[in-house]
């Protein structure tokens, strides 16, 4: 039997199991590396087993599964998986917000620098070092693009740039 029927099999297993013995099927389904080969499967068989965790009041170890699950239905455009995993972090206390996909690629390049160079902690006299650029002007160009990414605040901008390679942005 190959790793994608058998991961199947295990799947469908799990979700025809009396839900105290589901796990061990969950599990079973995840543990072959050669399923992430099929991508969108491992993603649902994730959010199975995300919602089975949440349902047990297990919340913090769904949510790691839960949030691959969204980024990979993200990455391949699947709208209603989206927001089944959406909904589903939302009732497992995380907070999913959805980021204008094309805002951050609509930037100038010097803009996409800058809010990169400030993503990782760096102050706009270091911006402006590294690009050749006054404070004043690092400034003025963050003060610029906070409103076209939809951030009010500085310390947004990493989980925007998180956001933005998978479309969302998530907030515990």
């Amino acid at each position: 039997m190959s790793a994608r029927v058998s991961a199947l099999i295990e799947r469908g297993r799990a979700l025809l199991a009396d839900p105290e013995h589901a796990e061990p099927f969950f599990q079973a389904a995840l543990v072959q590396h050669a399923g992430e080969q099929w991508p969108f499967e491992r993603a649902q068989t994730r959010l199975d087993y995300g919602e089975w965790l949440r349902r047990r009041r297990r919340i913090a170890e769904a949510r790691p599964l839960l949030g691959a699950a969204l980024e990979t239905f993200q990455r391949l455009g699947a709208r209603p998986w989206i927001d089944r995993a959406q909904a589903e972090l939302r009732a497992a206390g995380i907070e999913v917000t959805a980021v204008v996909p094309s805002a951050f690629t609509e930037l100038s390049p010097q803009q996409q620098q800058i809010v990169h160079l400030a993503a990782r902690g760096l102050t706009n006299r270091e911006i402006g070092e590294k690009l050749f650029l006054s404070p004043r002007t690092v400034g003025s160009h963050l003060y610029r693009v906070f409103p076209k990414l939809g951030i009010t605040a500085r310390s947004q901008l990493r989980d925007v740039l998180e956001g933005t390679l998978s479309g969302t942005s998530v907030q515990s």
